[in-house]
């Protein structure tokens, strides 16, 4: 059993994570600041486990954060709190930076703290998970494979770059203290309990509104999917089996136009809520500033290193959270575009 330190609990795969490491019989603090797109009910029966506990804190709160790390002793730290979305950082860009770049630092330098003063059979076995996203290597063109460990960074948005800067920082920390980090990369998530703002669940909730459904351009970006429940098995393998330093990309191999998934969405939500038709509320809208034309990544690394790859099929996985979704109708009510 270990000691495991999760930030960003509250979120849409910190939810999945923290009843992942409990399952796996691991004792678990949660670290949530609970701003909108948190919410600790998502964590459900994971609230009443004795090996479970839940602290409201800022990762930018800097005294808190150590307190917290001294406090609990975690043998593993995920790093998942960040302000991910791409719309809200072109609109509020310091907020990106105060929680991704800032509050990643405040973390870093607990962490280190904590780890210099552990006893060196558990230093050995401590590690930093930083969990970050494919988009901090920009956009790649229709013919090409995906990134790789080794792809430049080119972020295009100004969460692209706070996550790539975060990203940085934590190799940085790994290098010139020696604490034992390792960065992940990973391509879009799906599956419930995510913030209503993303793709899949916007365009479900809407639909089920009988709401327009807003698509950027002509729709044409593409993107790999992959279940939350695999990447945070994934995390998990990282966290065991993971080299020091190292970098994992996490992904699905399984590319999808945006129009074609919202199609099939709008088709799935028919389906099970009986609706009728729901194609006919797409709605084109004028594409916002420097949107990345397609993302995705070469896990062949972390699949034969790390001995995983992902389980769900994306059609099963992908009724499943629009069944979700419609049996959940007054999650996370409010909602924005994509």
């Amino acid at each position: 059993m270990k000691s495991v330190l999760v930030t960003g609990a509250a979120g849409f795969v910190g939810v999945h994570l923290v009843r992942k490491l409990l399952a796996d019989g691991h004792r678990v603090l949660s670290v949530d600041a609970l701003t909108y797109a948190g919410s600790k009910e998502s964590l459900g029966e994971c609230l009443l486990n004795p090996r479970h506990a839940f602290i409201k804190l800022d990762i930018t709160d800097d005294t808190a954060m150590t307190d917290v790390v001294m406090d609990f002793s975690p043998d593993w730290i995920f790093h998942l709190a960040a302000e991910t979305h791409v719309d809200r950082s072109i609109t509020g860009p310091m907020d990106f930076l105060k929680t991704n770049v800032l509050g990643t630092g405040n973390l870093l330098q607990a962490a280190l703290l904590h780890w210099k003063g552990m006893e060196a059979a558990r230093a050995d076995g401590f590690r930093f998970v930083h969990v970050s996203t494919d988009e901090v290597f920009g956009t790649l063109k229709e013919d090409c494979g995906g990134f790789t460990e080794t792809s430049p960074y080119r972020p295009r948005s100004p969460y692209a770059a706070s996550k790539a800067a975060s990203d940085h920082i934590v190799r940085a920390w790994g290098i010139t203290y020696g604490l034992p980090v390792i960065v992940t990369n990973s391509s879009n998530n799906y599956g419930p309990y995510q913030f209503p703002e993303k793709l899949i669940p916007t365009v479900v909730t809407r639909a089920l509104k009988g709401l327009s459904i807003p698509v950027y351009g002509d729709g044409r970006q593409s993107r790999d999917w992959i279940h939350v429940e695999d990447h945070c098995r994934a995390l998990g393998k990282v966290a065991e089996a993971g080299r020091v330093g190292g970098t994992y990309l996490i992904g699905g191999r399984n590319e999808w136009r945006n129009i074609d998934l919202v199609g099939l969405l709008c088709d799935l939500v028919a389906d099970v809520a009986r609706t009728g038709d729901r194609r006919g509320l797409i709605e084109f809208v004028t594409d916002r500033p420097g949107h990345d034309f397609r993302y995705a990544v070469d896990d062949s690394k972390t699949r034969m290193e790390l001995g995983w790859e992902p389980t769900h099929n994306f059609m099963e996985g992908l009724r499943e959270t629009v069944e979700w979704y419609c049996s959940h109708p007054d999650f996370h009510t409010n909602s924005s575009g994509h």
